[in-house]
């Protein structure tokens, strides 16, 4: 069982910042996404996701902070909340919380629409706002 190199991948203004934690079971991913191309930034995000998955029988927690979201990251993220279910149903502990700012009302509805298609805990959490 061979740990992967975990992802460190800076944001930008249009891309989040990823960062996975092997050895806490930790996935986090903060910011907008709108990549000019989705697969190549999530291709390696679902390639880790798989990974930690198939070699480790620990939790998984995936923390997200996204702000906004375009359809081809709505896509990615899909992929990996489905690889989450497979993994649920298969009696593995996994786990969402996704923190948003309450003020932004559509990440928090697509939010709970993406929690609908799960069944494993998925927590959507309003982050303190700053007066």
């Amino acid at each position: 069982m061979t740990m992967i190199p975990d992802l460190d991948i800076p944001g930008s203004q249009s891309t989040p910042v990823i960062r996975s934690d092997w050895a806490a079971g930790c996935l986090t991913l903060q910011g907008d996404s709108y990549p000019e191309n989705s697969y190549e930034l999530f291709d390696q995000v679902i390639a880790w996701v798989e990974r930690f998955l198939s070699d480790e029988s620990r939790p998984l927690a995936l923390e997200l902070t996204l702000v906004y979201l375009n359809t081809s990251s709505v896509k990615a993220m899909m992929d990996i909340f489905d690889l989450l279910e497979e993994a649920h149903e298969g009696g593995r502990p996994v786990s969402v919380t996704w923190h948003y700012d309450p003020r932004n009302e559509r990440i928090a509805e697509l939010a709970e629409e993406f929690k609908e298609d799960c069944s494993y805990p998925f927590a959507i959490t309003p982050t303190p706002v700053a007066p």
